[in-house]
């Protein structure tokens, strides 16, 4: 990263999620953002329903603490928050009352279960268009029930689904599969943005690590996040 990456995926509001529990872990993972050449972030804390029940109300409670608490530990690093929706059926119910947290303008970030795709998830990435909204899905690198079956990759691209590529899958952190079908996505163009995805220290100890795919094109994906710049 050159200095002047946005990054779009991390969970670093402290205490909310599975990300940064306390707000000194948060500071360190800021100041570690610094070292890593991000000049700002858009962070993404989970709401699901089920699991993480936030609300975007919670959430933003939390980014005006954050960020007073970062200010007097002199971190200056630009921030904001949106959310990252997990697609059942509760949300399904959500995205017609609410207004959602966006990245920017009217794009939200979503991801599905690791287990196995919701049964009507086209109809769900329909209904986000419907709202006004266009789905950007998390790590779509990491769905293994995608591995086998690739052409689901291009419905998904085709009903309207952007792509967000974590970088942790091309340093090898999730293992060599996730890595290859990272590799395979990025080589057939079918990734929009990137995000770091960083919840802990590991993460970022891991981002220092050499990269394990094929880099073309990954660097022109890298450069797509300065469209998040605010």
């Amino acid at each position: 990263m050159a200095g002047d990456y946005v990054d779009i995926h991390s969970h670093l509001l402290p205490g909310i999620d599975d990300g940064a529990k306390t707000i000194k872990k948060t500071a360190k993972l800021a100041k570690e953002f610094q070292d890593l050449g991000i000049s700002q972030f858009v962070t993404t804390p989970h709401i699901s329903h089920y699991v993480w029940n936030n609300s975007e109300q919670d959430i933003l409670s939390k980014l005006s603490e954050t960020q007073f608490l970062l200010k007097e530990e002199n971190i200056n690093l630009p921030f904001k928050a949106a959310a990252e929706y997990f697609i059942d059926d509760w949300f399904e119910n959500h995205l017609k009352t609410k207004n959602l947290l966006t990245l920017k303008d009217n794009y939200i970030l979503v991801e599905i279960s690791y287990l196995s795709p919701p049964f009507n998830l086209y109809k769900i990435i329909f209904d986000i268009q419907l709202a006004g909204y266009i789905p950007v899905l998390a790590h779509p690198e990491r769905y293994l029930y995608f591995h086998k079956n690739f052409t689901e990759y291009e419905k998904l691209k085709k009903a309207g689904c952007l792509f967000q590529l974590n970088l942790l899958a091309v340093v090898g952190y999730y293992g060599g599969e996730i890595s290859k079908t990272a590799e395979l996505l990025l080589k057939k163009g079918m990734y929009d943005f990137t995000g770091t995805d960083v919840h802990h220290n590991n993460h970022i100890e891991s981002l220092h690590q050499k990269i394990k795919i094929d880099e073309t094109n990954l660097k022109e994906v890298i450069a797509n996040n300065q469209f998040f710049k605010f």
